[in-house]
């Protein structure tokens, strides 16, 4: 089941969920931790990447049988993963998590949802080595799998940076979840003639380790298949 362009429906939202995407408080921390992501020279972290996230942890949970409570819990972990980087790009993932306690208890979520979601945003850093439990492991397949040349802002430095580069060499990324296979795959179409595959390896290997770190804590393996080959 490919998980492009799903995402929570509207009569399906909780309360909560519904509060935190209609919130102008997360709108606008949002926006400011890409301003400040924009300005250092990384890849857009903004509304785009956030809602792709927020959709892709809740169909991997919804895919793989989670309740919705569950996958809701996901969501918003994903929409709010990055708001961290408003306060500088180091230990982001930690500031992100006590700046989400704040929009979290103001629109409505319950203690242990709190708790799950800062949880999950911290360990979204692959870093942080242990994955306690379904959300965090979604929340960090969802992040990591966001891999496209519509992330890279400005076109004509790929040549001066390998990050921009390899997102701008991914011209089709897909996340797929097969609950019969137990599976979690990532299928990638890399331009060979912008960046090599090797480079992807280079700054995604770690990645792509946590990644199925995460896929076994969902009892699934995970899968990254480029340009139709095997590579993990």
């Amino acid at each position: 089941m490919q998980l492009s362009g799903q995402h929570p429906k509207r009569n399906d939202l909780t309360p909560e969920i519904e509060r935190l995407f209609e919130s102008r408080r997360a709108r606008h921390y949002i926006a400011a931790a890409d301003r400040y992501l924009e300005i250092i020279g990384y890849t857009e972290h903004g509304l785009r990447h956030c809602s792709i996230v927020s959709r892709t942890a809740y169909s991997i949970l919804k895919e793989l049988g989670y309740p919705e409570e569950k996958a809701s819990i996901a969501a918003a972990a994903g929409y709010l993963h990055d708001i961290g980087n408003m306060l500088g790009r180091k230990q982001h993932h930690k500031t992100g998590a006590l700046l989400a306690k704040e929009i979290l208890e103001e629109t409505g979520f319950g203690l242990e949802a709190t708790t799950r979601i800062m949880t999950a945003i911290v360990i979204h850093e692959e870093s942080e080595g242990a994955i306690p439990d379904e959300v965090s492991a979604a929340l960090l397949i969802a992040d990591k799998s966001d891999v496209h040349r519509s992330r890279v802002r400005n076109p004509s430095m790929v040549k001066e940076d390998i990050h921009d580069r390899v997102n701008f060499a991914a011209t089709e990324s897909d996340l797929s979840v097969s609950p019969e296979e137990k599976l979690i795959t990532l299928s990638l179409v890399i331009d060979t003639r912008i960046s090599p595959v090797i480079e992807y390896f280079e700054i995604f290997l770690s990645r792509m380790t946590a990644c199925r770190q995460a896929a076994r804590v969902l009892g699934t393996e995970f899968h990254l298949l480029i340009n139709n080959t095997r590579m993990a």
